[in-house]
């Protein structure tokens, strides 16, 4: 890899505007040399932003089994990867980066292995307050990392070849010939859940990595919780029991037995059971989803 590799930024968005702005605003040209923002609902608002980067729409169509998300990366990546870049790093449209976080990618990606999946820590920020969040540079005195995944101090790394269940595809990275050793996300998978847990195992079975990189920080901006909306609801039902014939156990099992407690699904992994409830989903009959 060169010494400054070509860098693009690929985020998939569904009617996040306001959030697509706010990170678009925290991107710099002298960071990131592309970014490719793919629609998923339509087309996204871009305005022009003085000192942010290129962008490169795509769309892609979704369908009735939920947002296209893991066929949205992939297709975000190949465009990426057309424009000659040699690293893609992948930022949902609701996560800021903070300061010096893609050269923190970049510097990180010269120093591992071949093989490794680059993963910096996330913040989740409160509501904003009245007028809106602060610029990125102040965003640190809102939120912590997140305390469940590693958050080496700025400039250190950890290597670790286990604990893929902890990787988010909320912000990750990684360089344009690993990005081929591992596949891309599986397709089969659509709407809410469990899609970026699959793309870690899979990578994990090509031989991958996980590095933390610490200070590569991403804010996650405040938005509801929607896992306990009805698709949403079908949506982590369906990805969940296709994750379980892939690999054998269940992904999500703190949602998912949150979502039992709730009557919305009948979660039993003693027993392999995972059903989704009819009717508002507090009902008692059950309703398999394949």
């Amino acid at each position: 890899m060169s010494a400054r590799p070509s860098t693009a930024v690929v985020t998939i968005t569904a009617s996040r505007d306001a959030h697509l702005l706010r990170q678009r605003q925290a991107l710099s040209a002298e960071e990131v040399d592309l970014h490719v923002v793919v629609g998923m609902t339509g087309a996204p608002a871009l305005r022009d932003i003085p000192k942010s980067p290129p962008v490169t729409p795509v769309l892609v169509t979704a369908d009735d089994r939920g947002l296209p998300l893991a066929a949205a990366r992939n297709a975000g990546a190949r465009v990426a990867l057309e424009h000659g870049v040699e690293l893609l790093v992948f930022l949902d449209v609701d996560c800021v980066p903070g300061p010096g976080s893609l050269a923190r990618y970049r510097a990180a990606a010269r120093r591992v292995p071949p093989a490794t999946l680059l993963c910096g820590p996330v913040a989740y920020l409160p509501p904003p307050p009245p007028g809106g969040y602060p610029a990125a540079s102040e965003l640190a005195r809102l939120a912590e990392p997140h305390p469940g995944r590693p958050a080496p101090p700025p400039g250190e790394i950890t290597l670790e070849d286990d604990r893929f269940e902890l990787f988010w595809s909320l912000s990750f990275a990684t360089t344009r010939d690993d990005w081929h050793r591992f596949g891309g996300f599986c397709e089969e998978f659509a709407g809410y859940g469990a899609e970026d847990t699959d793309f870690a195992l899979r990578a994990a079975a090509r031989g991958a990595r996980l590095a933390w990189i610490g200070g590569a920080i991403a804010y996650h901006q405040y938005h509801p919780p929607s896992r306990h909306e009805s698709r949403h609801i079908r949506e982590l039902v369906a990805n969940a029991r296709l994750f379980h014939r892939h690999h054998g156990f269940w992904p999500m099992s703190g949602w998912l037995t949150e979502l039992d407690e709730a009557g919305a699904v009948r979660f039993d992994p003693t027993t392999d059971t995972l059903h989704l409830l009819s009717g508002s989903g507090h009902s008692t009959s059950k309703q398999g989803i394949t």
